[in-house]
Protein backbone atom coordinates (compact mmCIF):
# COMPACT_ATOMS: atom_id res chain seq x y z
CA UNK A 1 0.00 0.00 0.00
CA UNK A 2 1.07 3.57 -0.90
CA UNK A 3 2.58 5.11 2.21
CA UNK A 4 -0.02 8.23 1.62
CA UNK A 5 -2.99 6.10 1.51
CA UNK A 6 -1.40 4.49 4.48
CA UNK A 7 -1.01 7.64 6.47
CA UNK A 8 -4.56 8.78 5.46
CA UNK A 9 -5.65 5.74 6.45
CA UNK A 10 -4.16 6.43 9.62
CA UNK A 11 -5.24 9.89 10.14
CA UNK A 12 -8.68 8.78 9.74
CA UNK A 13 -8.53 5.97 12.26
CA UNK A 14 -6.84 8.61 15.09
CA UNK A 15 -9.24 11.04 15.02
CA UNK A 16 -12.40 8.41 14.53
CA UNK A 17 -10.57 7.21 18.14
CA UNK A 18 -10.31 10.87 19.30
CA UNK A 19 -13.09 12.65 21.42
CA UNK A 20 -14.14 15.80 20.09
CA UNK A 21 -16.56 19.00 20.90
CA UNK A 22 -19.20 17.77 18.34
CA UNK A 23 -19.70 14.15 17.10
CA UNK A 24 -18.21 13.31 13.46
CA UNK A 25 -17.00 9.97 11.84
CA UNK A 26 -13.86 11.09 9.59
CA UNK A 27 -13.99 8.97 6.07
CA UNK A 28 -11.12 8.77 3.76
CA UNK A 29 -12.07 9.06 0.58
CA UNK A 30 -10.89 10.44 -3.17
CA UNK A 31 -13.22 12.97 -3.96
CA UNK A 32 -15.17 14.39 -1.49
CA UNK A 33 -18.16 15.65 -3.17
CA UNK A 34 -21.89 15.86 -1.74
CA UNK A 35 -25.09 16.99 -2.48
CA UNK A 36 -26.09 19.67 -0.12
CA UNK A 37 -29.10 17.39 1.41
CA UNK A 38 -25.73 15.21 2.74
CA UNK A 39 -24.02 18.17 4.64
CA UNK A 40 -27.31 18.89 6.95
CA UNK A 41 -24.86 16.37 8.90
CA UNK A 42 -21.34 17.22 9.53
CA UNK A 43 -19.05 15.84 7.03
CA UNK A 44 -15.14 14.80 8.10
CA UNK A 45 -13.25 13.91 4.62
CA UNK A 46 -9.54 12.48 4.75
CA UNK A 47 -7.91 13.05 1.02
CA UNK A 48 -4.80 11.98 0.07
CA UNK A 49 -3.10 15.77 -1.63
CA UNK A 50 0.46 15.44 -2.40
CA UNK A 51 3.88 13.38 -1.96
CA UNK A 52 7.08 15.83 -2.47
CA UNK A 53 10.51 13.84 -2.38
CA UNK A 54 13.68 15.48 -1.35
CA UNK A 55 17.13 14.00 -0.62
CA UNK A 56 18.15 13.11 2.93
CA UNK A 57 21.48 11.77 2.22
CA UNK A 58 23.42 9.69 -0.84
CA UNK A 59 21.10 6.79 -0.31
CA UNK A 60 17.98 7.76 1.29
CA UNK A 61 14.78 10.35 0.77
CA UNK A 62 12.44 12.05 2.72
CA UNK A 63 8.73 12.02 1.34
CA UNK A 64 6.61 14.71 2.73
CA UNK A 65 2.68 13.05 2.26
CA UNK A 66 0.08 15.58 2.86
CA UNK A 67 -3.43 14.56 3.17
CA UNK A 68 -6.45 16.98 3.88
CA UNK A 69 -8.67 17.13 6.11
CA UNK A 70 -12.07 18.55 5.15
CA UNK A 71 -14.67 19.72 7.65
CA UNK A 72 -18.02 20.17 5.87
CA UNK A 73 -21.62 21.46 7.00
CA UNK A 74 -24.50 23.49 5.70
CA UNK A 75 -25.39 26.11 8.56
CA UNK A 76 -28.37 27.28 9.31
CA UNK A 77 -27.01 30.50 10.85
CA UNK A 78 -23.84 32.41 11.21
CA UNK A 79 -23.43 31.12 15.44
CA UNK A 80 -22.56 27.93 13.92
CA UNK A 81 -19.10 29.30 12.06
CA UNK A 82 -17.46 29.54 15.24
CA UNK A 83 -18.37 25.98 16.62
CA UNK A 84 -17.10 24.39 13.27
CA UNK A 85 -13.61 26.36 13.32
CA UNK A 86 -13.39 25.55 17.36
CA UNK A 87 -13.26 22.19 15.45
CA UNK A 88 -11.02 22.24 13.07
CA UNK A 89 -8.83 23.25 15.90
CA UNK A 90 -9.68 20.47 17.99
CA UNK A 91 -8.78 18.37 15.41
CA UNK A 92 -5.33 20.46 14.51
CA UNK A 93 -4.24 19.75 18.34
CA UNK A 94 -5.45 16.48 18.49
CA UNK A 95 -2.88 15.44 14.93
CA UNK A 96 -0.14 18.09 16.22
CA UNK A 97 3.47 16.64 17.25
CA UNK A 98 1.65 13.38 17.47
CA UNK A 99 2.93 10.02 15.52
CA UNK A 100 0.02 8.01 14.08
CA UNK A 101 -0.63 4.50 15.41
CA UNK A 102 0.89 1.70 13.21
CA UNK A 103 3.02 4.01 11.30
CA UNK A 104 6.16 4.91 13.44
CA UNK A 105 7.80 5.89 10.83
CA UNK A 106 5.98 8.79 9.72
CA UNK A 107 6.94 11.98 11.64
CA UNK A 108 4.58 14.45 11.95
CA UNK A 109 5.84 17.74 10.15
CA UNK A 110 3.07 20.53 9.60
CA UNK A 111 -0.44 21.82 9.47
CA UNK A 112 -1.87 24.56 7.80
CA UNK A 113 -5.06 25.70 8.10
CA UNK A 114 -6.42 27.11 4.73
CA UNK A 115 -9.36 28.28 3.96
CA UNK A 116 -10.31 28.55 7.60
CA UNK A 117 -13.57 29.13 6.07
CA UNK A 118 -14.15 28.87 1.85
CA UNK A 119 -16.04 32.19 1.56
CA UNK A 120 -17.93 30.92 -1.69
CA UNK A 121 -19.08 27.92 -0.26
CA UNK A 122 -20.56 30.24 2.75
CA UNK A 123 -22.02 32.46 0.39
CA UNK A 124 -23.20 30.67 -2.63
CA UNK A 125 -24.58 27.13 -0.65
CA UNK A 126 -24.45 28.52 3.33
CA UNK A 127 -22.21 25.96 3.77
CA UNK A 128 -19.03 25.87 5.97
CA UNK A 129 -15.97 24.71 4.21
CA UNK A 130 -12.81 24.43 6.17
CA UNK A 131 -9.54 22.29 5.33
CA UNK A 132 -6.74 21.45 7.71
CA UNK A 133 -3.04 20.23 5.14
CA UNK A 134 -1.34 17.70 7.73
CA UNK A 135 2.00 16.89 6.56
CA UNK A 136 3.93 13.67 7.52
CA UNK A 137 7.43 12.92 7.25
CA UNK A 138 8.51 9.37 6.51
CA UNK A 139 12.50 8.69 5.18
CA UNK A 140 12.85 5.49 2.71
Amino acid sequence: MSRLIAIADAVSASLNAGSFGQPFTAERLYQPAFELADLADLKVSVVPKSVTIATASRDGSYFDCAVDVGIQKKIADDAEIDGLVDLAEEIADHLRMKRLDGLPEAVWLSIEHEPVVAAEHLEQQRTLTSILTVTYRVRR
